[in-house]
């Protein structure tokens, strides 16, 4: 089918689920440690002198949490193929290529898993986003087979200008403002390398909410801002931009998602502060805080990713009918109530690998249109 995707919850038709495979660690350096910058708290840091040949630090993961992640992302997998939606795959990473490298920087590979991230597919076209972490620079090649497929049934595909990523690329007002927790040596003290050009373009697709001709994007950055200035000269007369600030330091998709035209699931009411005002009279779902028992008990060397709220990141197939993590029995309970047919579908490990069921997949053809869903004409 030709590429078709203008919003979160239209019928589902195809889509791409990531790929977990040789998934051996996280590498904590500068563009890591300020992506994950909310949801790390940790008393002690390492930052490599890149400038000066220093080698980054990388926190292994366990071996038996990779193995559990690929059980359920095949999980994932068969049970979107069960309810009649053709299933994408991307390459998996060769276990021989551990590393990327860019005249800048080199950083240890990571598997195309939390796919939604960098690209954004809006109606017949595929962008790919600028990255904001190194080990995932070249992340989107591996879905190019999958790419590659949709250009020849007609798809539109843009790459949008790519990031020298340099410390100096880096605005890092919002980490150095946030009092969530975060990174203190790399805010403070950023190398300089012979590369610098100022800040650049960072963005990902799960910094926007589609809503057919109406995009909502989160901006927390200079770097967000001006990836949004290009999206919007890019989508001049196709798509209407409504920028939220600083709703999340980035993603929005564990803040709000919309479920269907007027509904929406958000994490608390007082998302609808940052909202744009016409969405501000849709329905709220807002379920209870996820309980202790929803995950699994990790040790001390474990890197928790994300939030206790990252299982918000949910999937809609069609507007009644939701993917949701089967650890989350408040969640489902939430969203029956509210009409919804909920697919609990097992996901254990979330917070080590950063991502939902949202994040892991990426929604190629849906049978929405560029509806004007706010009433803005």
């Amino acid at each position: 089918m030709r590429l078709n995707s203008f919003d979160e919850w239209s019928p589902l038709k195809e889509v791409v689920v990531g790929s977990a495979v040789n998934y051996t660690s996280h590498e904590r350096e500068l563009s890591f440690d300020l992506f994950f910058h909310d949801n790390i708290v940790r008393s002690e840091w390492y930052y490599p002198r890149l400038s000066t040949g220093g080698t980054a630090a990388r926190s292994p993961i366990k071996q038996r949490y990779v193995d559990e992640l690929i059980e359920d992302v095949e999980g994932i997998a068969a049970t979107l193929e069960s309810l009649s939606v053709k299933v994408h795959r991307p390459l998996d990473v060769d276990a021989a290529t551990t590393e990327v490298r860019t005249p800048a920087w080199s950083a240890a590979v990571v598997p195309p898993l939390n796919v939604r991230d960098n690209t954004l597919v809006l109606g017949d076209e595929i962008i790919e986003t600028p990255p904001m972490i190194r080990s995932r620079y070249f992340e989107t090649q591996f879905l190019t087979p999958v790419f590659a497929e949709y250009f020849r049934q007609g798809a539109r595909w843009t790459v949008m200008p790519r990031p020298l990523l340099t410390d100096a690329s880096f605005d890092l007002s919002y980490a150095r403002s946030s009092n969530v927790g975060g990174p203190t040596e790399p805010i403070e003290n950023p190398q300089p390398s012979v590369y610098d050009v100022g800040f650049e373009m960072m963005f990902d697709g799960a910094q926007c909410l589609r809503l057919g001709r109406d995009i909502v994007v989160n901006i927390s950055t200079a770097n967000h801002a001006l990836a949004c200035d290009w999206l919007e000269r890019h989508l001049e007369g196709r798509f209407r931009i409504h920028r939220v600030h600083r709703l999340s330091d980035s993603h929005i998709d564990s803040m709000v998602l919309a479920l269907r035209p007027g509904t929406l699931l958000v994490r608390n009411k007082e998302v609808l502060d940052f909202l744009p005002e016409a969405l501000r009279s849709w329905d709220l779902i807002v379920p209870p805080p996820p309980g202790k028992n929803n995950f699994p008990q990790y040790e001390d060397d474990d890197l928790v990713l994300t939030s206790p709220f990252i299982d918000l990141n949910v999937l809609s197939v069609d507007p009644s009918t939701v993917l949701v993590n089967s650890a989350c029995p408040e969640l489902m309970r939430t969203l029956e109530q509210h009409g919804f047919t909920v697919v609990p579908v097992r996901h254990r490990h979330r917070r080590l690998f950063g991502g939902g069921f949202h994040c892991f997949t990426l929604d190629t053809v849906r049978d929405g249109g560029p509806e004007d869903y706010l009433g803005l004409g």
